[in-house]
């Protein structure tokens, strides 16, 4: 299998995995877990259990190594900022008395 780039869900650096991502797989630059739901494509924050997969076990631990059979790594960045907390950031510098 072609080695595909994954950006850790931590650091946001680019990692090259082919093939199975092991449980106990790091990250390179940070030694964060990589099978975690937050490098998982199914991650989705706004979706129940924060999981698109119907049938995946509920994990708690978002960011820590799990078992999950339906894990497949996520494609693209996960941008590393928090959208919510830019907006705010954005709009209290917009309306910002000098």
């Amino acid at each position: 299998m072609n080695p595909q780039a994954l950006h850790c869900f931590n650091c946001n650096k680019e990692i090259q995995v082919g093939g199975i991502v092991g449980r106990r797989d790091e990250c390179p630059n940070c030694r964060a877990d990589v099978h975690v739901c937050k490098n998982c494509e199914f991650y989705d924050p706004k979706a129940y259990n924060e999981c698109r997969e119907p049938q995946a076990d509920m994990v708690k631990e978002k960011d820590r190594a799990n078992f999950c059979d339906y894990f497949s790594p996520r494609r693209g960045s996960s941008g590393g900022v928090d959208k919510a907390a830019a907006l705010r950031a954005a709009a209290e510098a917009l309306f910002k008395k000098n």
